[in-house]
């Protein structure tokens, strides 16, 4: 095995060109952070709030906590992009750091995690859906097609291109936005002291509270490695994957925080914590009525819509980029008008007939055990990215580290692996187990790949 780190050449590499078919175009800095803040954000911020409810309000001090180790991922994804400006992210990070089977290993399980993820969000967004359309719930087979419609609306977007993902995720991010925005932002206006209930409302100690409530939030900022995955798409990507990195995770936090503040003051304790939808009682506490359903199911379809807009395209650029260096299988370095087609398609295939596996299996339990494994299987490209900054750190490499930043940037580096060892122990024991299958599973296909290049170099 040959490590790439051993090719200063890399770092400075230039970044692919789209070519110049009028389909492709290279997402500017305001794209690239609708990108981050779209595949931060997806359906689960509506339930947020109800769902950390029962610890108190001791869980905003978590949120704020674990914004912390977020901003500090941004940071350094923002770092290894800019010496490392290839699409393919923690893929590339990891394999420039420490060889083929650790790069492969990052673009493995970075793989699984986002088609089992298209298809929870796509299932998930069919209970929203039923509020807009109820004939949709009428049998299990239609809740199927819905979900189905939701995966292969935004691959058709994908297909048609770098240019239309853009334009449908900028469209998706503002109207997605507004409505969270007005119970964000309008939401303080009506707010309630009283309404926040206790501090701590569960029997555990105050660390065991911010734990527990830690656990259900962790997951909250997946995503932010987003712009760094596509950066071979985006303008200068030296400078501007970093930019939209840590403005696509500030954004995505402050409607985090003052979404789930203004819901705790709008919402009576007691009613929240038995709540299905907090998001839909703060509107109606801020006007009255009963038109809030409607409108938080409105922004919950495009907010997941947008979300599996970006997530397809980054399903597709990890394979892709190994792809290229013979540690996936050739066909998904195919790309047409800026895409990796194979990708968006096998990736979007494997995502429906999980999606038609749920509606037939019969079986409880089985979708929800396999979503729960990408939550392990998400931090593993985050664990590998993050030792490989404290490894360029502290190798030495000149060309790679800015000497005169090397205590900031140890910092940082040290603080985001400790957020992702952090998400690792929140999966629970269940998940970390299971994932672990799936991941050495991707040794077998490795081995596969190695023996085929091997062949072809020989």
């Amino acid at each position: 095995m040959t490590s790439t780190a051993a090719l200063p050449a890399e770092a400075t590499a230039p970044p692919e060109e789209p070519g110049r078919d009028p389909h492709a175009r290279r997402f500017g800095l305001p794209i690239a952070t609708c990108l981050v803040m779209g595949n931060i954000i997806g359906g689960g911020i509506f339930l947020l709030p109800a769902s950390v409810a029962p610890f108190g309000t001791i869980s905003l001090l978590a949120f704020a906590v674990l914004t912390l180790g977020a901003v500090a991922l941004a940071l350094v994804f923002g770092r290894l992009a800019r010496r490392h400006p290839q699409t393919g992210g923690p893929y590339v990070y990891a394999r420039a750091a420490f060889g083929d089977f650790a790069g492969f290993l990052a673009a493995w399980s970075y793989w699984i995690t986002s088609w089992v993820s298209n298809a929870a969000l796509a299932v998930a967004s069919v209970g929203y859906l039923c509020v807009l359309f109820p004939a949709i719930g009428a049998h299990k087979w239609s809740m199927c097609l819905a979900a189905l419609a939701m995966q292969w609306l935004p691959a058709l977007a994908n297909l048609a291109g770098t240019r239309y993902v853009g334009v449908v995720q900028l469209v998706a991010t503002v109207l997605k936005f507004a409505p969270l925005m007005l119970v964000a932002v309008g939401g303080l206006f009506f707010f309630d002291p009283a309404n926040l209930g206790p501090f701590q409302a569960t029997g555990q100690s105050p660390a065991g509270a911010l734990s527990a409530s830690a656990a259900i939030l962790l997951f909250s900022y997946l995503g932010v490695e987003s712009a760094a995955v596509s950066a071979g798409e985006v303008r200068d990507p030296a400078r501007n994957v970093g930019r939209a990195t840590i403005l696509g995770t500030a954004g995505a936090a402050v409607v985090y925080l003052l979404g789930t503040l203004s819901v705790f003051g709008l919402v009576a304790h007691e009613e929240l914590v038995a709540s299905e939808a907090p998001f839909t009682d703060a509107v109606n506490a801020m006007f009255g009525g009963t038109w809030g359903g409607t409108l938080v199911a409105c922004a919950a379809v495009v907010s997941m819509g947008g979300a599996l807009n970006g997530w397809t395209l980054l399903s597709a650029q990890t394979p892709y980029a190994a792809a290229k260096d013979g540690l996936f299988p050739r066909a998904f370095e195919k790309k047409r008008r800026g895409v990796p087609v194979v990708g968006v398609v096998v990736t979007t295939s494997l995502a429906s007939a999980l999606t038609v596996y749920n509606y037939t299996a019969g079986s409880e339990g089985v979708f929800e055990i396999l979503v729960l494994v990408t939550t392990f299987t998400a931090t593993v490209p985050y664990l590998l990215s993050t030792a490989a900054q404290i490894y360029f750190l502290l190798s030495g490499r000149g060309e790679r580290v800015h000497r005169g930043r090397l205590a900031r940037d140890g910092a940082l580096a040290v603080l985001a692996f400790g957020f992702s060892m952090w998400l690792v122990a929140g999966s629970g024991y269940a998940a970390v187990y299971q994932g672990v299958l799936f991941l050495f599973a991707g040794v077998a296909v490795y081995a596969v790949m190695a023996a085929r290049r091997q062949r072809t170099a020989a």
